[in-house]
């Protein structure tokens, strides 16, 4: 092969290449940082665009469009010294490709960091009730510290979500216990105050009764007192009338004696006038 086509066939290859390292065509949704010389020199938009051979070089390509980062789950500890355990995912943008090859080194690392952090330092304000319910204030006061922190990287905070949040293990297991402990609590409570409720009606009834018997004995006392003073103001000083009713009232006992089941041999006095006479103390 002669030498002189040889050497325009390398020229030509080495102008294609030459052309080609000057074209650039940047994706939909991307953004190309060019450096001249090892310095920032412009953005490349997306469509085509064209730079320097050898002197420019593509150092970084972004995306412009939302990126999800994933934020692992964490423990934290509340206020009240409980320990819960919190993931999330944060919705970023970049919106100035410059700042954020230039103003950090790994954006997406930082971030990750910052929010876990924050979500730390955020739960650890917080009593453990209110930080279970209470995703919104957290998301809300995520996005305003992350917002404020990532401001130089040329990076936007869409969003900040709060996938789960829930006591550790170990905890979960303390609040099943202290919750059985509390209904066992309950439940004795309510059985000691049932035990007292029935012992008190029962004393009250017991004393009820008992006032109710004195009261009848009292009136069963007046009345016999009562019957005694009638029949000695009938009777005076006559002898038969008195014991005729000593006499009845003797036999109406005895008979009751005599059908009563634990009577077994009755036997009666021969002399019942006697006997009445001596009750009534007289012979």
């Amino acid at each position: 092969m002669n030498p002189g086509t040889v050497v325009l066939a390398v020229l030509f290859a080495l102008v294609v290449i030459t052309v080609f390292m000057g074209v650039r065509l940047v994706p939909q949704g991307y953004e190309f940082v060019v450096q001249r010389l090892g310095k920032y020199h412009s953005t490349l938009k997306p469509g085509l665009n064209f730079i320097i051979p050898y002197v420019d070089i593509v150092a970084y390509r972004l995306t412009t469009k939302d990126i999800a980062l994933e934020i692992g789950a964490q423990e934290a500890i509340t206020k009240d010294n409980a320990v819960i355990v919190a993931n999330a995912i944060a919705f970023i943008k970049v919106i100035d490709p410059v700042k954020a090859v230039y103003g950090i080194s790994n954006y997406e690392y930082a971030i990750q960091n910052l929010v876990m952090t924050s979500l730390r330092a955020i739960i650890g304000e917080m009593e453990l009730d209110k930080a279970l319910s209470s995703r919104d204030i957290i998301k809300a006061r995520l996005k305003e510290i992350i917002s404020d922190d990532v401001t130089d990287w040329g990076i936007l905070v869409k969003s900040v979500e709060i996938q789960d949040i829930k006591p550790s293990d170990s905890m979960q297991r303390a609040m099943e216990q202290q919750a059985t402990a509390e209904r066992l609590k309950r439940a004795m409570i309510l059985e000691a105050e049932g035990k007292k409720e029935a012992m008190i009606r029962e004393a009250e009834g017991k004393l009820e009764a008992a006032k109710l018997e004195a009261e009848a004995q009292v009136k069963l006392a007046e009345a016999s007192a009562k019957a005694i003073q009638d029949i000695a103001g009938a009777v005076g000083e006559k002898e038969l009338p008195a014991l005729f009713l000593l006499g009845d009232r003797y036999v109406n006992a005895i008979q009751k004696l005599s059908v009563s089941a634990n009577a077994k041999t009755f036997v009666l006095p021969a002399d019942i006038l006697g006997a009445v006479k001596g009750i009534a103390g007289r012979s």
